[in-house]
């Protein structure tokens, strides 16, 4: 077992780009073989091998808290994680065990899992106002791909209002490290939306103020109910707030049900690491489920309006490639993208078309037969610009071929799949572009998908 540290010098680690810690001072060795890992193995803390693989992956430093378990008791601690090419160098301060709760203390914890609920959706930013954290539901409301917002400073997203007695709430709040509420905030960049933001700071394991973990409730004014009359129901709420409330445990589901399938913590029956594993495949459903209805939320909602900016269609296509290479090579599929220096402009939403893409690509992976293989193609159209994705496929017959841009539309409702909801959204938001999309297949000939938008 690991002791608590007596001073507040952190201790350091390294992780390579395959996971494995290759440095580690002796109390991180030492909670890394607690948790079953082993010299120059992977990083087996699972709080702290995330937050290492979420830095590497958006290729920031990333510094947040993190509790570990140390034997029969919880460590607080403070995780710094900055990529540095390959590796990733861990800085780690705290140390300190969590000390048992009171029956009626105050507890921060609950105090942010009330803002986290009562949200339409979440962020975390540093001290410097940088987000380090935007929820699925905050990044579709602002309208940027995750990876442009993360690093933003918060002023780049909004222009805060002041309140009657022209202050600032956001503002007294990171000058005196305190919580605050009513930040009345409007999104900049031509996006509709004003929205109020709370938040409660985060502490590092110094007990320095480290930023604030908040929530954005939206403020858009609506008519006054006729007397008598039921309060309107705000639009997206409803959605918003289910994929706050779901997304959190269903991503811990996974997570702990990917963990034990893949008998991380120790030799397990094979049949309960089959169960594992599909309550795993469940969750990710299930997740999907929630993106779905937010998205059909958004979509169906009169006043929904992508962005017109332009966009190269062949980048975005290599993109949705590029996320999607993991799972291709799962079911052993080749993806046969754009070449580098092919582009297509067009004029489109840059993140709805990524979306787009990325569900047709995902559909093709998952009716392509083992050993297959897809073709992305860049095409220009007269005065369209056309993304076709090809597949080796078992084929759609022409009497289908409609229904599966239906909402809730599968062709066969017992095969496993996606929600019935992808294409639909696709197509609705292909359409809002001024584009379409098209299908053109014949049963066990594969499906050629078209998605076209204006070309610029």
């Amino acid at each position: 077992m690991s002791a608590a540290l007596d001073d507040d010098r952190p201790v350091t680690g390294r992780v390579d780009a395959d996971g494995r810690l290759i440095a580690a001072d002796p109390p991180l060795a030492a909670l890394n073989a607690e948790a079953g890992g082993r010299a120059d193995g992977p990083l087996s803390v699972p709080q702290i091998a995330a937050l290492a693989r979420l830095a590497r992956r958006l290729g920031i430093t990333v510094s947040r808290a993190a509790i570990a378990a140390d034997g029969e008791r919880d460590l607080d601690l403070w995780v710094r994680a900055v990529p540095e090419g390959e590796e990733v160098a861990l800085s780690i301060t705290g140390w300190r065990a969590r000390a048992p709760r009171a029956a009626h203390a105050a507890d921060p914890g609950r105090e942010r899992d009330f803002l986290r609920a009562a949200a339409d959706w979440t962020w975390e930013a540093d001290d410097q106002l940088r987000l380090t954290q935007v929820s699925s539901a905050g990044v579709a409301a602002i309208g940027r791909p995750i990876a442009d917002l993360l690093g933003l400073p918060l002023t780049r997203i909004f222009r805060f209002r002041e309140c009657a007695d022209g202050t600032l709430p956001i503002l007294a709040a990171l000058a005196g490290h305190a919580a605050f509420d009513g930040q009345v905030a409007d999104l900049r960049a031509g996006r509709q939306g004003r929205y109020h933001l709370a938040a409660v700071p985060l502490i590092d394991g110094m007990g320095r103020f480290a930023g604030f973990r908040g929530g954005a409730v939206s403020g858009r004014a609506e008519p006054a109910p006729a007397a008598g009359a039921e309060p309107p129901v705000e639009a997206g709420a409803f959605a918003a707030r289910l994929d706050a409330a779901l997304r959190a445990p269903l991503a811990e589901i996974v997570d702990n049900a990917t963990r034990i399938g893949d008998q991380r913590a120790g030799p397990l029956d094979e049949t309960y690491a089959r169960y594992a594993a599909d309550i795993a495949r469940a969750g990710r459903h299930l997740l999907a489920l929630v993106d779905d209805l937010v998205d059909l939320q958004a979509i169906e909602r009169p006043d929904f309006t992508p962005e017109a900016e332009p966009v190269d269609l062949a980048d975005i296509a290599r993109r949705a490639a590029g996320l999607l290479a993991v799972r291709a090579g799962d079911r052993g599929v080749t993806i046969d993208a754009p070449a580098p220096d092919e582009k297509l402009a067009a004029t489109g939403d840059f993140t709805r078309a990524l979306q787009i893409l990325v569900n047709l690509l995902g559909n093709a992976i998952r009716y392509s037969p083992e050993g297959g293989q897809i073709w992305i193609r860049p095409e220009r159209e007269g005065d369209l610009a056309a993304i076709v994705v090809a597949d080796q496929g078992k084929g759609i017959a022409p009497a289908d071929q409609e229904r599966i841009f239906e909402k809730f539309g599968r062709v066969d409702p017992g095969e496993p799949g996606g929600t019935g909801l992808g294409l639909y959204i696709a197509r609705r938001l292909a359409r809002a572009m001024g584009g379409e999309i098209a299908v053109d297949s014949a049963p066990g000939q594969g499906a050629r998908f078209t998605f076209t938008l204006p070309a610029r």
